[in-house]
């Protein structure tokens, strides 16, 4: 099938079902006419996806669909199965789509933390400007390691769970200026080197890397999420492409809250390992083991469940801000 004259030749039809399905009020005519045209459309995505699946087109008119099934039946009611659809669509698409924005914060916080930790541990003198011999002296003892196990498991799992999600939550709330993103990943980053450069140069980087990296791993890939969505909503702002800024700060909004949900679920993950599995008397390797399991199963989520629904435009309005529903052009 030649897919751009496919898509010539029933443009105008998918133009007029956005243009129905925008619309605040129908008359009875437009409203069977807008059902009439949903179920042509719902047949041209069902040819597309068998003959020639381009992505960008499937997702285009899985979402243009999707808003005017809406519009046909009203508001959706929460109900568990819209919860699971949530966990299993909506949310890992989302992930997905923003996946070059929090990988590429990822790489350039992981980056300048092995420069930065480098360069202390290369200039002794910087140290002591952290933090005093005596207070170094307690960390390296004493400080460290019982800081994950001087709570109760509980209580301890509650306080980094809604410490965390906090953190997160300012990352995307702030995003649109930009600066306290870029802000708060420094200082976060900055604590770590301060931290990984002590422990290490006074011979307990195995302790400390023990005790990070069980929980570390998903915590840190879940601020990354959280600071690649808020710059995301930034750039929104600052280059709106074919949509006014209101648009595209209201759509990257709307896909940011989304993210934001799904990383309560996630968050609390991390706590619970945080406080239950880091300071537990398990051998180290079986404790990175279980963070390095907990986080793999994170990016396989993304990469996997994440793709497969983003590529088949199961992504409800998650989706809708990245393609701001207007059609593509096929090359």
């Amino acid at each position: 099938m030649d897919l751009d004259a496919y898509v010539s030749a029933h443009r105008a039809t998918w133009e007029r079902l956005d243009a129905l399905s925008r619309r605040r009020r129908l008359t009875g005519a437009e409203a069977d006419e807008m059902i009439d045209t949903y179920q042509r459309v719902a047949t041209h995505l069902s040819v597309i996806r068998s003959t020639a699946p381009d992505a960008s087109l499937v997702a285009y008119l899985s979402a243009l669909l999707a808003r005017a099934r809406g519009r046909a039946t009203g508001t959706r009611v929460n109900t568990p199965a819209t919860i699971i659809e949530f966990f299993t669509r909506s949310f890992p698409a989302a992930l997905y789509r923003m996946r070059w924005w929090w990988l590429s914060v990822m790489g350039g916080s992981l980056g300048a933390a092995v420069i930065m930790t480098w360069w202390v541990l290369a200039h002794p003198r910087i140290e002591s400007s952290f933090a005093s011999p005596g207070e170094i002296e307690r960390l390296v003892t004493n400080d460290f390691e019982s800081y994950y196990s001087e709570y109760e498991a509980t209580s301890f799992a509650a306080r980094v769970w809604t410490n965390n999600f906090w953190l997160a939550a300012l990352c995307i709330a702030l995003g649109v200026f930009g600066f306290p993103v870029v802000w708060m990943l420094y200082t976060n980053v900055l604590n770590l080197v301060v931290v990984a450069s002590i422990m290490i140069r006074h011979g307990r980087g195995d302790l400390f890397f023990g005790l990070i990296l069980p929980h570390g791993m998903l915590e840190l890939t879940c601020l990354f999420v959280a600071a690649g969505v808020g710059l995301r909503i930034f750039w929104a702002w600052v280059s709106p492409g074919n949509r006014t800024r209101a648009t595209a700060l209201g759509e990257e909004g709307r896909a940011a809250i989304g993210v934001a949900l799904g990383l309560v679920v996630v968050l609390l993950l991390c706590g619970v390992i945080e406080a239950f599995v880091t300071p537990s008397p398990l051998p180290t390797w079986a404790r990175i083991g279980i963070g390095v399991t907990a986080w793999s199963l994170f990016m396989a989520y993304v990469f996997v469940a994440g793709r497969r629904a983003y590529e088949y435009g199961d992504t409800g309005d998650l989706a809708e801000a990245d393609r701001g529903l207007t059609a593509p052009t096929v090359r």
